[in-house]
């Protein structure tokens, strides 16, 4: 009898350490599906400055461009310039429509299945569209429809790495940890733009195929590894139990009270960080999708350099999502601490506007920078306006989202974050398709100074929705 409690106690112990271990091995695998994703979205923004994929001569005096793409063949530079910025936004819209709807499938069905296939049938658009250059389908409405498709599906992965991540850790998850985990998203545009690079010049389908049977790929692996919630891996005592079926019959009661979007709405905060964000992704996916192009017109370096410059920006997002998590953490201020960086990014703007264009710009001998002072003050730009850039992006989608999930008024209903999430998020992800959209209709003549005020412009709104809540945090500092 005296050694029954040691050895329940052993038990005990290696069962938390084995529950641990399996927690800590989930939060890898959701930041490497969340990495893929974003690796697979990000091909396009490289293969735009491939002269085998759409070339414009700005030096001719006649206004014509040439493109893989029969429909854009032979069309101005304006109008070519709006067709690949549809292109954009034909994936981006899809995303953001089908973010709301996401949300609410990710409750509702078993999360492994659910990530899974997304996964999977994401990497077979993917796969698709580089495939068109292998047998030259040169169709404008073949390339929009598999961008459609590839939103439908892509939209999968936000909510469902949220919710699993809700299912291991519970909702309140501290910034530090959730923006190391975000660096996910700029990891993903680092891998996307780096493969995509390698295949550009000399087959750009390749940047495409490769980056989606690696997504495929990781979608069937995820099916056969993936536990979307303790209880599916055995860690469920009979405490927890008794409060499972205490919540599912507490959920069936409630059934028709669930969390909508429009209750999720009037949760003081959601549409200030909504709307903020709205104006914040517009400006980050402006970046994702548009840098490269502007870095190959203003430097004059080749498609495959174009997109190791462009990486640079992301580097700077991670160290920025990051820094955004500590200083939310030690500070208890998310709003102040977004407005801090919306600030700071107004004047990064500027100057790397400046520098690109007139200040220090980077000079290139056969598509290739030189290695110079200029050179190094635009790498320094560029990451900064990454830190700037996406540190308030990463910090709303992930702790905020999370924090505001768990508000009094919901009742700890368990489908809340989800659904916040959803209406946070897929808010973003509209000004996520219109930032790319507008950008393109700005830039047609190579003319980009609209584009940094457009920017310059978001963020300034971006700061101003956050001003009461801002006000309210600064009041709670000084006591008042």
């Amino acid at each position: 009898m005296p050694s029954i409690l040691p050895l329940n106690l052993c038990c005990s112990s290696n069962l938390s350490k084995r529950r641990e271990l399996h927690k800590w091995f989930t939060l890898f695998l959701t930041f490497v599906i969340y990495t893929a994703y974003h690796m697979s979205r990000k091909p396009i923004s490289v293969v735009k400055n491939s002269h085998n994929f759409y070339y414009c001569n700005t030096t001719s005096e006649e206004d014509t461009c040439s493109s893989f793409i029969s429909e854009v063949d032979g069309t101005s530079a304006a109008k070519s310039k709006n067709m690949l910025a549809v292109l954009d936004s034909s994936y981006l819209f899809s995303y953001a429509v089908f973010m709301f709807v996401s949300g609410w499938v990710a409750e509702r069905m078993d999360l492994r299945y659910f990530l899974s296939g997304g996964m999977f049938l994401s990497g077979v658009c993917v796969f698709f569209f580089g495939f068109a250059y292998t047998v030259g389908i040169k169709s404008y409405w073949y390339l929009i429809a598999l961008q459609v498709l590839s939103g439908a599906f892509q939209s999968t992965g936000w909510p469902g790495v949220v919710t699993v991540l809700a299912n291991w850790f519970g909702k309140g998850r501290r910034g530090l940890i959730m923006g190391i985990w975000n660096s996910h998203t700029s990891i993903g545009n680092i891998l996307g733009n780096t493969i995509a690079a390698v295949f550009v010049e000399d087959n750009w389908g390749l940047s495409f195929i490769v980056p989606g049977i690696i997504m495929s790929a990781l979608g069937v692996l995820m099916f056969f590894i993936l536990v979307p919630t303790p209880a599916q891996a055995g860690f469920v005592d009979e405490e927890e139990q008794g409060q499972e079926k205490k919540e599912v019959e507490e959920e069936k009661k409630e059934e028709e009270k669930a969390v909508g979007l429009l209750q999720a709405a009037r949760i003081p905060g959601v549409m200030e960080f909504s709307l903020c964000l709205f104006f914040a992704k517009l400006v980050a996916y402006t970046f994702l999708y548009w840098l490269p192009n502007y870095i190959h017109v203003m430097y004059k370096v080749d498609a495959e350099q174009a997109g190791i410059l462009a990486d640079l920006f992301d580097v700077g997002g991670i160290v920025g999502g990051i820094t955004c998590g500590i200083l939310s953490d030690k500070t208890r201020k998310p709003a102040t601490t977004c407005g801090i960086m919306l600030v700071m990014a107004v004047p990064s703007l500027f100057i790397y506007q400046a520098l690109v264009k007139d200040w220090c710009p980077i000079t290139a001998e056969d598509g290739t920078p030189l290695k110079d002072s200029c050179f190094w003050w635009n790498v320094a730009m560029t990451m900064i306006v990454g830190f700037f850039v996406n540190g308030p992006y990463c910090l709303i989608t992930t702790a905020v989202s999370a924090e505001l999930g768990q508000h009094p008024s919901l009742q700890g209903s368990s489908k809340a974050l989800a659904t916040v999430t959803a209406l946070i998020d897929g808010t973003g992800s509209i000004g996520a398709a219109v930032g790319p959209l507008l950008a393109g209709a700005l830039s047609s003549n190579d003319n980009w100074d609209n584009v940094f005020y457009m920017l310059i412009a978001s963020d300034i709104i971006a700061l101003f929705l956050l001003t009461r809540i801002i006000v309210r945090e600064v009041r709670q500092i000084f006591g008042k």
